[in-house]
């Protein structure tokens, strides 16, 4: 059976890789038809209709596509063995640590590349397919620790109880860790809710067993980087790289640092830099404090010969800090923050990295939207992993995974380096000690394959399989009694929220210091659309989440198709634009065009995300010639191509788009353009958008904040008109 064809990515390789949210959505179905033709018009050679609709095809679109193909994925969670048991089980490990090979072998390289091909993420080359190979040993836990000097300034402030690293990591009270563990484990939280200017409005949620903390928290305000407890190697390049803070650094810096828990939806692209610089300086100052508290213990035993000292001081493994990113230009990006942050005297392979991250060709013309530009312009590659070792004066890139401090991965990368699923042959011991994980762009993310950060996510903060050289007698108690999952501090930045990151939120955010939703007030892509037009929102009921896909099929089916067969007259071009945002209802949608007698009179076109180049090509010339009334059109062809459609006068809406600025796009742009063209007047254009109460979060961001509750929970009708 045939499956759809996946884009081409767009990196500087021109690698091949599946974009999709969630896994495959299952084959094309031979026995429908995608695709349906007026009668009367005859069947073209595959070309726009005008030089000026051949323009738009853009140059990247003309690459070539692969076949797509699922992986099931496997979602156990391994239970954290007791400590004892643990202990038990590496009896027999070597007193010293374990040299072990990572490079992959010859026929472990085969076996990938065969996977990869069944995923469409192969390389183009060998190279290319070894891009972030590491051949390197695993180093010996002590060894650095033995040879770096300690700074002088290391560490006056190592002791003080003020600082959140030592009263949240380093020094936690047992018993009230304890009963605040035993809180979040049954879900007992305190929420309070604050107003904070512009950056919008904050739920912060505390363990109910942190009574102190509850009734006095108050809304704490950080003005700039000369508050924060930083290591002192870092706050001459702070100050001159982030001098002082604005409003909603200030909100972000006293949640951040106070290592508590953050979803951020207002993430856009005027405030990412800053947002890069703040988690960019948070995870060095954390990684230098852990590494700092450790060099300066290793002195201490040197000295005082370690036999009454106790100093619990690490985890399991090295690696503190995953930041999850969506590209490698991404990547690149909080790369070079991070390198003017701490300023090294020298640099391990980074040539290495600039070849394979760095892509400063301009790809796309400036008509493209900002945001677009701001997402794929450089290296847009999605596949890729790369660990970041750092010493007193040295940053090295490419240090092998149980030697780094800061990994940086793609969630498609990671999950490959994790044994792409497969529990057999799968390695995450060095995921075990993670203390910081950063979720930068998950909107994007979302886009790409969520399962695959569910998957990492289902994986952090295990007990390990293999000491790998740990000398238990410094581990942290709390990672010894398996709790160190509610001790890890989890940051994600998006540009808007969804119920996969509210459900990130509820369930995988479970720090004792609890946790902060920082959401913007939404004024509505209702009004920014640039064209005076009728917007009109129906709303269909809708009982339970799972049963909406359904309901909204048979309102479709009901209310907006019996509409459009009475206007499909073979002599009347409609140019209507159906925008369809997930691919399970854009399948069931297409297949009801192809066989239902309800519509065999209307002539239609298909492009989603898994179309070729040439069947869009065919799909967007036929549209705007009009041999195709109607164009099935979904929101991550949307996403990954940002495509300039002619030729629309109407727009339905099968769902509301997550990202608001589709809507603008869409609505505004498309049938802007028709009004522009003289293709329509602006008696013909329109919107109709369908959605449920389970729409609130897309719905807000549309109509606006303050408009959401009556459309919500009005009871006299259905149908809500905005002009």
């Amino acid at each position: 059976m045939s499956r759809p064809s996946s884009f081409r990515g767009r990196g500087a390789r021109g690698n091949f890789r599946r974009r999709g949210r969630g896994q495959f959505r299952g084959p094309r179905q031979t026995s429908f038809s995608a695709v349906r033709i007026k009668e009367e018009a005859e069947e073209d050679p595959i070309r726009p209709s005008t030089d000026e609709e051949a323009s738009e095809v853009d140059g990247p679109e003309t690459e070539g596509s692969i076949s797509d193909v699922t992986s099931d994925e496997g979602d156990e969670t391994r239970l954290a063995r007791p400590y004892n048991t643990l202990l038990q089980s590496l009896k027999g490990s070597e007193p010293g640590p374990k040299r072990k090979r990572r490079k992959l072998d010859a026929n472990r390289e085969k076996t990938e590349s065969k996977d990869a091909i069944a995923r469409g993420t192969l390389r183009t080359n060998t190279a290319e397919m070894d891009i972030d190979l590491i051949d390197e040993n695993e180093e010996d836990p002590t060894i650095e620790m033995k040879e770096v000097e300690l700074d002088q300034e290391n560490d006056e402030d190592d002791e003080i109880s003020s600082d959140p690293f030592n009263s949240h990591f380093a020094n936690p009270e047992e018993t009230k860790l304890s009963d605040h563990i035993k809180s979040v484990s049954l879900d007992e939280w305190a929420s309070s809710k604050y107003a904070c200017g512009k950056a919008g409005k904050l739920m912060f949620s505390i363990p109910k067993s942190d009574t102190k903390k509850v009734q006095s928290h108050p809304l704490r305000i950080i003005k700039g980087p000369g508050a924060l407890k930083l290591k002192a190697r870092l706050v001459e390049s702070t100050k001159k790289l982030q001098p002082q803070f604005d409003e909603l650094e200030s909100t972000l810096a006293a949640v951040i640092f106070n290592y508590e828990d953050l979803l951020y939806t207002g993430r856009d692209t005027v405030n990412a830099d800053c947002l890069r610089k703040l988690f960019c300086l948070h995870a060095l100052n954390h990684v230098f404090k852990t590494r700092d508290r450790v060099i300066k213990n290793n002195a201490k035993l040197a000295q005082e010969g370690g036999d009454e000292l106790e100093l619990r001081d690490q985890g399991f493994t090295r690696p503190k800090v995953l930041i999850i990113l969506p590209t490698r230009q991404a990547c690149a990006k909080v790369v070079e923050i991070i390198t003017q942050l701490c300023d090294p005297e020298q640099q391990e392979n980074r040539k290495r990295f600039v070849d394979g991250f760095l892509d400063d060709e301009e790809k796309f013309s400036k008509d493209k939207p900002e945001d677009f530009r701001d997402l794929f312009g450089g290296n847009d590659d999605d596949m890729f992993r790369l660990g970041m070792k750092f010493t007193r004066k040295t940053i090295k890139y490419f240090a092998q995974f149980y030697n780094s401090d800061i990994i940086f991965a793609s969630p498609l990368g990671l999950w490959m380096a994790l044994g792409s699923g497969d529990e057999k042959k799968a390695d995450y011991d060095f995921l075990s000690s993670l203390e910081l994980v950063i979720l930068d762009q998950a909107d994007a993310l979302l886009m790409q394959n969520w399962e695959h950060v569910s998957h990492i996510f289902s994986h952090l903060n295990h007990q390990p399989k293999e000491a790998h050289g740990c000398d238990f007698s410094r581990v942290r108690n709390w990672y010894l009694d398996g709790n160190a999952r509610y001790l890890r501090q989890t940051i994600v930045l998006s540009a808007f929220n969804t119920p996969e990151l509210n459900r990130l939120f509820l369930k995988d955010m479970q720090n004792v210091a609890g946790k902060a939703k920082l959401s913007p007030e939404y004024d509505g892509a209702v009004l920014y659309t640039g064209i005076q037009l009728k917007q009109t929102f129906s709303r269909f009921e809708s009982e339970i989440p799972s049963n909406d896909p359904n309901m909204r099929f048979k309102y479709f089916t009901t209310a907006i198709i019996p509409s459009l067969a009475r206007n499909s007259k073979p002599s009347t071009v409609l140019g209507i634009l159906i925008f369809v945002p997930s691919y399970l209802d854009f399948v069931r949608v297409r297949n009801y065009f192809s066989t239902s007698a309800a519509t065999q009179n209307i002539s239609f076109g298909t492009i989603s995300e898994y179309s070729s180049v040439k069947e869009v090509a065919r799909a967007r010339s036929h549209f705007h010639n009009g041999k195709h009334s109607v164009l099935l059109y979904t929101e991550r062809a949307h996403h990954f191509r940002r495509y300039r459609l002619r030729g629309v006068k109407r727009v339905i809406m099968y769902g509301l788009p997550d990202n608001p600025i589709f809507y603008q796009e869409i609505v505004g742009g498309f049938l802007g353009q028709s009004l522009q063209d003289g293709k329509a007047d602006i008696g013909e254009i329109g919107v109709r958008s369908l959605f449920s109460k389970w729409d609130s979060l897309k719905l807000e961001r549309i109509i606006g904040t303050g408009r959401i509750a009556p459309l919500l929970r009005e009871k006299g009708g259905d149908t809500f008109d905005f002009v």
